[in-house]
């Protein structure tokens, strides 16, 4: 199925991806549930480690919503980190966002510093930290935007012009804005990386990543790890992920619109100090995610005034958002980071960069607004 240049966004989630079809005419793709391919086929398959039909066609349509000229698919999201980070040799050094997700921190500090990989970590947030790209000079410079879970907004677009300076690769994790919302190969960024296992696919019924750029030597850098570190995703996690692809606009808009509503509102409640949301006027980096951002995603953290102990109370008491890992699904969920996505990350380096004892992070989804708004209402009663 070809789209033409004209094509708008949604046309392209819907119509990317549709291939293989055979002599059958199905209009959507089977599951290639196959380990290997018979030697000399047309399409060049040999085995499914090195390649697989629901893999090309997933990578075919996230490199169109991208606007990438490549993209390759993993495993997961921490898959498609360590497909890029295991491209650097001993001595290399990585200049990165202090607010990191805390599984991107876990494998620089515990996997890849033992080969030799250094890393730096500063509040890119704030320009008058960039100075750091140009005087330490590092093979790459990883961000987050917005970050996990403070949702600081960092300038792609600067600090990528900064790092094309000393030639080093910038890479955003977009996973909190998704292509729809964001896209950093426009903005200048070299690689775009994604865990597809939240927003892309949005049911959280499967596992994914991928990694976009428009850049050959780095997409075959990441074909080669694919394959030669076992990275590849199943080809039914690879089906399931282009079939949630096909409605990302549709369910991005209302979990925008779900957070912002409910941003707003909790800026008003008793017991929550503080709540940050990228389009919120309040937030520190407002004006700069609305030039960037088409819209502010749908997660929103709040830091309540209280204690690890009433934190989790508060999270357990609500009925329509689960306490659990992830984030990005229909469902909405609540995540307390300094004991779950964080817990890895050392105690002073949480509190030095924000994450506190009360800090929430809200999945916002795709339900009626007012019943996530009573849910919430009824559990912050019961805060000591």
């Amino acid at each position: 199925m070809t789209t033409g240049k004209q094509d708008g966004f949604t046309t392209r989630a819907v119509h990317k991806g549709r291939g293989f079809a055979g002599t059958t005419g199905a209009v959507m793709p089977p599951v290639f549930l196959t380990s290997t391919f018979e030697n000399g086929n047309p399409d060049g398959f040999d085995y499914t480690r090195s390649g697989n039909p629901n893999f090309r066609l997933l990578q075919e349509s996230a490199a169109a919503l991208e606007g990438a000229r490549f993209a390759t698919c993993f495993a997961s999201g921490v898959s498609a980190i360590t497909a890029v980070v295991s491209t650097l040799k001993s001595g290399d050094l990585v200049l990165t966002e202090e607010n990191v997700y805390g599984c991107t921190y876990r494998l620089f500090d515990k996997v890849f510093a033992k080969f030799g990989v250094q890393v730096r970590y500063f509040d890119l947030s704030q320009p008058v930290n960039w100075g750091n790209i140009s005087l330490l000079r590092p093979a790459l410079v990883w961000l987050e935007s917005p970050t996990n879970p403070l949702l600081k907004i960092v300038d792609i677009a600067g600090i990528s012009k900064v790092a094309a300076k000393v030639g080093a690769t910038v890479l955003v994790d977009n996973t909190f804005a998704s292509a729809y919302l964001q896209r950093p190969l426009e903005l200048g960024a070299t690689l775009s990386l994604s865990s597809t296992t939240k927003y892309v696919n949005g049911h959280s019924d499967c596992l994914g990543g991928i990694v976009a750029t428009d850049d050959k030597s780095w997409r075959d850098k990441m074909v080669f790890a694919q394959k030669a570190l076992g990275l590849q995703p199943s080809p039914f996690d690879a089906w399931l992920t282009t079939r949630g692809q096909r409605t990302l606009a549709l369910r991005m808009e209302r979990h925008c619109a779900n957070a912002l509503a409910l941003a707003r509102w909790l800026e008003k409640r008793k017991g929550v100090r503080r709540v940050r949301y990228p389009f919120l006027p309040s937030h520190p980096q407002y004006k700069l995610a609305r030039r960037q951002m088409k819209a502010g995603s749908g997660i929103v953290t709040a830091e309540l005034d209280c204690s690890v102990r009433a934190a989790l109370a508060f999270c357990r008491r609500l009925r329509l958002f689960t306490l659990a890992e992830s984030l990005g699904g229909v469902e909405s969920l609540i995540c307390h980071p300094a004991t779950m996505t964080h817990a890895s990350v050392p105690p002073d380096v949480r509190r030095k960069v924000g994450i506190g004892d009360g800090l929430i992070r809200f999945s916002v989804g795709i339900e009626d607004i007012e019943d996530l708004r009573r849910d919430i209402d009824e559990a912050l009663r019961g805060l000591r």
